[in-house]
């Protein structure tokens, strides 16, 4: 179920191992079938509810921290759920190479680090480089699903999508406790407001092939990155912790 050092691969719940040939081609989802997908999806308590309720449909997960992937795929074991997959990779890389060109119904974007440091905000997830490949892995009419407990976040990553035209920003899902994620039970049991919204992806005419992506070193996230390496002709995918 999480990629695999060294190994370029990529497993499944269902015990399947997928080869990654080329660490920038888009993972392969059934034709027709509605895929919704978590950034930070922690233990999965969220996906792994909506999986388990609609069977029709198709989860991703994406995860970077080991433990929780191994909670996620426990999970689904123990439920049976053959829908719901977690992928241990870094946010940005992934939606900017392997996810499906227009091919997601909603994302999910639940408390991610709101990096509240200014010194710090680089490392946040909501910026123009993201929303750019989060524009053109949505469908037309797709939607990405966000919340958080950070007010100046909040206001931060409404101004980014206010900024970019291809957005346009609508009223956000209607979610109960069985929809809540670990961090949001906790907050809400102390107490602690949240700020959710959400915004749907408009065509885009004049849409061009995203380009190669390139971070500066300062702009890694800290707590683990997901970093392509070359070797002659062999690529690898390998996962570097915090420092």
């Amino acid at each position: 179920m999480f990629v695999r050092v060294g190994r370029r691969e990529i497993w499944y719940n269902s015990g399947v191992v997928i080869p990654v040939i080329d660490p920038c081609r888009p993972l392969e989802f059934p034709a027709g079938v509605p895929l919704e997908v978590e950034v930070g999806c922690g233990k999965g308590r969220f996906l792994t509810g909506r999986a388990a309720r609609h069977p029709e449909r198709r989860f991703l997960g994406i995860e970077r921290i080991p433990e929780r992937v191994r909670c996620f795929d426990a999970k689904c074991r123990r439920l049976g759920l053959a829908n719901a997959d977690v992928l241990r990779l870094e946010a940005l890389y992934t939606f900017h190479y392997l996810l499906p060109l227009h091919g997601i119904d909603t994302v999910y974007v639940f408390f991610p680090d709101p990096w509240p440091k200014r010194k710090h905000h680089s490392h946040r997830l909501f910026a123009p480089r993201f929303l750019n490949a989060l524009h053109h892995r949505l469908k037309t009419g797709g939607r990405l699903e966000f919340a958080t407990d950070h007010a100046e976040y909040a206001e931060v990553v409404a101004a980014c999508f206010a900024a970019d035209s291809r957005f346009r920003r609508v009223e956000p899902m209607a979610r109960g406790p069985e929809e809540w994620t670990e961090f949001e039970t906790l907050f809400r049991g102390q107490g602690l407001p949240i700020h959710a919204a959400a915004w749907e992806a408009l065509a885009d005419p004049n849409e061009q092939p995203l380009a190669p992506l390139t971070i500066a070193p300062e702009d890694e996230p800290r707590e683990g990155v997901a970093r392509r390496e070359s070797h002659g002709k062999e690529w690898r995918l390998a996962h570097a912790e915090g420092d």
